[in-house]
């Protein structure tokens, strides 16, 4: 049987509160992603969608996910992972913005 000494991790919980404010505050950037998605605001339509998204993105990792808590290593790895999805985006929208 292994020493749990030798294994000890801290965890970092958020009370309930917290998990209840960052869902309202989901909830109503999901909204506004909606009520943006049904006005006619041109090309800002799309650019304010993934505005919001990475907003709701960031508390689901940093709330939901425990980003916060975790190591330097993982927090590199999903900046990486982050880094190659913006470069995906830019690609992406260059390539649409010019056709």
């Amino acid at each position: 049987m292994e020493n749990q000494d030798q294994h000890s991790s801290t965890t970092h919980t958020h009370g309930y509160g917290i998990y209840i404010l960052v869902w309202l505050a989901l909830i109503t950037l999901t909204t506004i992603t909606v009520a943006v998605a049904g006005m006619n605001i041109g090309k800002y339509t799309v650019a304010t969608a993934l505005i919001i998204a990475s907003v709701k993105a960031y508390l689901v990792l940093t709330i939901f996910m425990h980003l916060k808590s975790e190591n330097k290593t993982f927090k590199v790895f999903v900046l990486v992972a982050l880094f190659f999805i913006v470069i995906s985006f830019t690609l992406l929208f260059a390539d649409y913005s010019f056709h």
